[in-house]
């Protein structure tokens, strides 16, 4: 596994750190992607794995930015074979009639154009390089199958994703670049802190909700990563299991 390499965008905080910490555990080198360098550079001490992790300080909503990390951890290692696309944000949980047109672009900014953004460097890099090919994996949500109260940006982009992955898995194909995604279910992260404290339901209460351990994420993530490039999960869903998913509304 030594020679295989890996970019985790998000990686400071939450599920990016944790997928970047289960790769980094299995003998990847991994560029850390993220707007800030102090989680990022934590991410790397913490992992213990020195010089292969490599903190890239970056906005994934930048095109210019996105295409100088790529071109850092090509220069660093020559190669990418795995991107796990997992920088996310999302907005107030208020009507979307009330939600402000900012607001409303800053997810989509993130979510779905910065992810295209960066999936665009994976695949040029990994067409062209030899041995050819990898493996993108992108980070759905629950909220690509069904949506929560109050979360119309977060849930059209999260639904936007998945034509995203199924696009990349059919035109990846020819090139021998293999797309997946994982919708993932309360994993217990800053973000979904406010579920330990009572979120709306669709019923019109408001309940706390179970979340489970955050390092169940890295190892499926790094289970995707592994798989051979002649075999490709498309869809996996991760979640607690007792978090009001099948059945919601």
């Amino acid at each position: 596994m030594k020679e295989r390499v890996a970019i985790v965008t998000g990686a400071g905080t939450g599920i990016g750190r944790a997928a970047a910490l289960a790769l980094l555990g299995n003998g990847y080198r991994v560029g850390l992607l993220g707007r800030r360098r102090d989680p990022l550079e934590q991410t790397a001490a913490d992992s213990g794995a020195g010089e292969r992790a490599l903190a890239l300080p970056t906005d994934v909503t930048r095109p210019e930015e996105v295409k100088s990390a790529f071109a850092r951890v090509k220069e660093a290692w020559g190669r990418l074979d795995v991107l796990f696309n997992n920088a996310g944000a999302v907005a107030p949980a208020v009507p979307m009639e009330d939600l402000a047109f900012d607001q409303w672009k800053a997810v989509v900014d993130v979510n779905l154009t910065g992810m295209f953004l960066c999936c665009q460097e994976a695949i040029r890099l990994m067409k062209s390089q030899t041995p050819r090919g990898g493996r993108i994996i992108n980070n759905g949500s629950i909220s690509a199958h069904a949506p929560r109260p109050f979360s119309a940006p977060y849930t059209a982009t999260k639904h936007a994703v998945t034509g995203l992955t199924k696009s990349i898995s059919l035109d990846g194909r020819a090139h021998d670049i293999a797309c997946g995604q994982i919708d993932i279910g309360n994993a217990a992260t800053e973000m979904s802190e406010r579920m330990s404290h009572g979120v709306p339901q669709a019923d019109g209460s408001t309940r706390v909700e179970p979340r489970m351990d955050v390092a169940h994420v890295g190892s499926a993530v790094l289970y995707m990563a592994n798989l051979p490039l002649d075999a490709n999960v498309l869809f996996m869903t991760l979640m607690a299991n007792r978090m009001p998913f099948v059945g919601r509304g």
